[in-house]
């Protein structure tokens, strides 16, 4: 097992990382511990033991996993400028939150997994932490936002991790269906994938509740907080993504063809279009090639119209092997056509390139 820092500065990514120099301060991090409510314990140990096979691909039901959330969740809001100097807000379950929830289920691996290591190859992808280049897709994603409506989606992020750029997107559809100015072909088949179930029943799931009560609750919303999570808000929750034509699918597991196989199985039944997103996927040449080969797989046999991903990363990534360069030749030489879209220079350079079929 192998495990490498990509020499962020703190833990996580912060509000002055993806803000103006000076930005109306949003949160303040709390030291108190809060209540996580009633607890419990996966079935299975959610990050396998050194040594053992990768974890194989699984899908999650989405209503069980509600049904095992806290009775309360505390978050902070990473606000993003976009590139109009507009705002939008995202929160994110904080991860003190977390690492209690974890202590309290005596979950010593995951709380390894909240340490000092960025990535530990075959046991823990990263998915705790938001990363630079979630924020660069959020950016393209509001730029083309309008694009959008009208019509049915089918987006999947592979790694997600906190999923900041589905989250975005998932709001900006959620305010337009409340507001009654969708069309009636739209909606949205979302799917969230990362290599640790832990991550996605920690973080994805509660962060995606969040953005829901940040748009359905906005006139009482605070920028920091606790979400008290009952019965009643469950079921709440569960009706508006329904008369909002919205679906979710939750995976698990590493890339491989059985990976693609268990997405075309539960997200393929209908042609619409289609968004494959994947962020800071690409940071190895063993982790490049994995992504490469089931981004290939699965644009080519998930039904849609109109196909293409967001693939957004750092140009290269020192001491570690992984390049946008290799990557974008990889799929090129699959028979994709690639091209950058965006390139940030500020820091660590990084990129986002649009991968199409060619037919």
């Amino acid at each position: 097992m192998s495990g490498f820092s990509f020499s962020f500065s703190g833990d996580d990514i912060e509000e002055s990382s993806v803000n103006d120099p000076d930005p109306e301060p949003l949160s303040t991090y709390k030291t108190h511990a809060a209540e996580t409510g009633s607890l419990r314990r996966a079935p299975a140990p959610a990050f396998p033991i050194a040594g053992q096979a990768l974890l194989a691909p699984e899908s999650h039901d989405f209503e069980s996993m509600i049904k095992a959330l806290p009775s309360k969740i505390s978050y902070g809001m990473l606000a993003v400028t976009l590139d109009d100097g507009s705002q939008i807000s995202i929160p994110r379950r904080e991860l003190w939150d977390v690492r209690l929830q974890l202590m309290a289920e005596d979950d010593d691996e995951g709380l390894k997994n909240l340490g000092q290591d960025d990535v530990k190859t075959g046991v823990y992808e990263g998915g705790f932490k938001s990363w630079e280049s979630s924020v660069d897709v959020v950016k393209v994603l509001h730029g083309r936002r309008e694009s959008f409506l009208g019509e049915q989606l089918r987006v999947l992020e592979l790694g997600c991790g906190t999923a900041l750029p589905s989250l975005a997107l998932f709001q900006w559809l959620l305010e337009i269906s409340l507001s009654g100015k969708a069309g009636p072909t739209s909606g949205l088949d979302l799917g969230l994938a990362d290599y640790n179930p832990t991550v996605l029943q920690l973080v994805t799931l509660p962060n995606l509740l969040l953005s829901w009560a940040q748009v359905t609750r906005s006139e009482t919303w605070e920028v920091e907080g606790d979400l008290e999570i009952d019965e009643a808000l469950v079921q709440e929750f569960l009706t508006s993504l329904e008369s909002s034509r919205i679906t979710v699918s939750f995976f698990s597991g590493a890339w491989s063809t059985e990976f693609s196989r268990l997405v075309v199985l539960n997200m393929g039944t209908e042609p619409s279009r289609l968004t494959i997103i994947g962020a800071e996927t690409i940071y190895s040449p063993a982790a490049l090639k994995s992504f490469a080969d089931t981004l290939a797989e699965l644009l080519q046999t998930l039904p849609a119209g109109e196909k293409s991903s967001l693939v957004a990363a750092k140009k290269v990534y020192f001491g570690v092997g992984g390049s946008m360069e290799d990557f974008c030749d990889s799929m090129r030489a699959k028979g994709f056509v690639v091209e950058q879209i965006r390139e940030e220079s500020n820091g660590v350079r990084r990129a986002v390139v649009e991968v199409k079929s060619l037919t």
